[in-house]
């Protein structure tokens, strides 16, 4: 089986990810690994079988896959939370990273660690391998020879011995905290509902108006002085005449109106305007109709509702968008994607027109605009190899992760630029995530399996692992501890901050059943990448 499996890099990847996916499918308890477990199963062939080994390019291709993903679906959250919350995210970064830093230091002296065991266990125990190879770059330019080479190995050894706990104890804290602080994610998202973008709860109901203060005002004058956060559809005027409700449409009492939002803010819209129908109005399809389309023309992608003036068009009101397995409520700022599926009200005679003008078609809206992706990974590469000095002569560069990924976060904040659309469809991006996702755990598993088992030394291991489960275990719990009380982030978002690991955030998505810890993990990557790999750096040149 080991011939076989030397012999065949590939055989041996896509039977750690198959065995590592479908281990990560079993609960305990209620609990699974997830995807994570390809980690874990790739561990342990490597452990088995000696000398195997898997093409360092597959790993490479998984890490871009994942990040410029990551990426591009998160870019426009990652920016409007900068602008909001800034100053308090990256302060919190710098004390979290710089907390672990000083215990690594103090570590070393009180296990006698040598400098290159130090920058060992903190990229490893960080699960930072660009930190790592940003120290090996520093080793082989100030040394030569045996010493060099001595110097090389013992840093790789340390990473080996302590990744996994790396990965390990963001998990641990993660669920010690989560029951320490009784988080309910539920709660917590629905409180989060206006500030962050998750998927919401819609309900369509029809209220009766009664309150005489409605009398003569328009739907602008409402939605702007009650800042509801609703979308009114059909309206049914006094002489049961069916209209579609738009920011100039007046209202007066008796009228019935479609109301589309989440329980909380329908509850406030009836109790201002009047009372809940047991029936909607939108059982009556004679003149208008519903309809959910794809939008598959990349001319109207990456564009807000507001932008393409349909009302002027077409006699029609989008209610909602589906992106995913997630509604959300369309908004005049909303801006459309590829493959989003939108919910109109509009005349019949209205459908088919408007089915062209946003393309519906699910064959074109899962395609991958090869010329977009292609490019923006290239920039983002290219802008990876660029060396960076810092004071100090501290040089590094952002790497396979750090290149993408920011190139990934701009585009997706643009969207497009003019013609060019540069964000991938939801479900594209979800399958190369995925996909990268597993190649990266797989290597990475694979590869410090065998690493381990051949610099295997029960008494430098054991103080090396021991090293790496203080680090990993303190920085994860010093950070959800101190963000979640002293800078109230809220926890969804904190489990993102400390997924300082693809597997990590799967792992966090999947306890949260939200989108919140991609965004904290989008907003604390590329500020802690950059840390990471000096504080490495520094560290070695300390102890050295």
């Amino acid at each position: 089986m080991q011939r076989l499996f030397s012999e065949n890099p590939l055989l041996l990847l896509f039977s750690v990810a198959a065995l590592g996916y479908f281990v990560g499918t079993l609960k305990f308890k209620g609990n699974s690994l997830g995807v994570s477990a390809v980690l874990f199963v790739g561990l342990l062939f490597g452990a088995i079988y000696e000398d195997l080994k898997a093409p360092d390019i597959l790993f490479q291709l998984g890490l871009v896959f994942f990040v410029y993903s990551i990426g591009l679906n998160s870019g426009a959250a990652f920016f409007k939370s900068i602008r909001k919350n800034g100053a308090r995210d990256i302060s919190f970064v710098v004390i979290m990273l710089t907390a672990s830093a000083i215990l690594i230091y103090a570590l070393a002296y009180l296990f006698k660690y040598s400098a290159a065991e130090v920058v060992g266990i903190y990229s490893g125990s960080t699960t930072n391998t660009t930190a790592l190879a940003g120290v090996i770059e520093l080793i082989n330019n100030r040394f030569t020879g045996e010493q060099m080479l001595n110097l090389t190995k013992t840093s790789v050894i340390a990473y080996s011995y302590t990744y996994p706990m790396g990965v390990i104890g963001g998990m641990i804290a993660i669920i010690i905290m989560e029951k320490l602080f009784k988080i309910d994610y539920k709660k917590e998202k629905k409180s989060l509902r206006n500030k962050y973008p998750t998927d919401e709860d819609l309900l369509s109901i029809s209220i009766k108006i009664s309150n005489p203060a409605v009398k003569g005002l328009q739907v602008r004058d409402l939605l702007n002085e009650h800042n509801w956060n609703v979308v009114f559809g059909r309206i049914m005027n006094n002489n049961f005449q069916v209209m579609l409700a738009s920011w100039n449409t007046k209202l007066d009492v008796g009228n019935q109106i479609m109301v589309i939002g989440v329980k909380e803010e329908i509850d406030k819209v009836a109790d201002f305007l009047g009372e809940k129908m047991e029936f909607n109005i939108s059982c009556d399809r004679k003149v208008y109709d519903v309809r959910r389309i794809f939008v598959s023309n990349p001319h109207v992608v990456g564009k807000t509702i507001s932008s393409l003036n349909l009302q002027e068009k077409f006699d029609t009101v989008v209610t909602r968008i589906r992106r995913g397995d997630s509604d959300m409520l369309a908004k005049p700022n909303t801006v459309l994607e590829m493959g989003d599926r939108i919910r109109f009200v509009s005349r019949r005679k209205d459908i088919k027109p408007l089915s062209k003008y946003f393309g519906d078609s699910y064959f074109k809206s899962s395609k991958v605009n090869l010329f977009t992706f292609g490019l923006g990974i290239a920039i983002g590469l290219a802008i990876g190899m660029i060396e960076i000095t810092l004071p100090g002569n501290i040089q590094f560069k952002l790497g396979f992760a750090g290149g993408p990924l920011i190139v990934g976060l701009i585009l997706g904040a643009l969207y497009r630029t003019g013609p060019i659309v540069w964000v991938l469809p939801y479900s594209v991006n979800v399958t190369l995530r995925q996909i990268g996702l597993i190649l990266l755990l797989a290597v990475i598993g694979i590869k410090s399996g065998t690493s381990f088992v051949s610099s295997f030394n029960l008494e430098v291991g054991l103080k090396l692992f021991a090293g790496g489960c203080i680090v990993s275990l303190f920085t994860a719990i010093f950070a959800l501890l101190i963000g979640f009380k002293l800078f109230k982030i809220p926890f969804s978002v904190l489990t993102g901050f400390v997924s300082n690991q693809p597997a990590i955030l799967d792992f966090a998505l999947e306890r949260s059943n939200n989108n919140l810890p991609m965004i904290g993990y989008t907003l604390v990557f590329p500020i802690s990448a950059v840390l990471k790999i000096v504080y490495a750096q520094i560290l070695f040149v300390l102890l050295l």
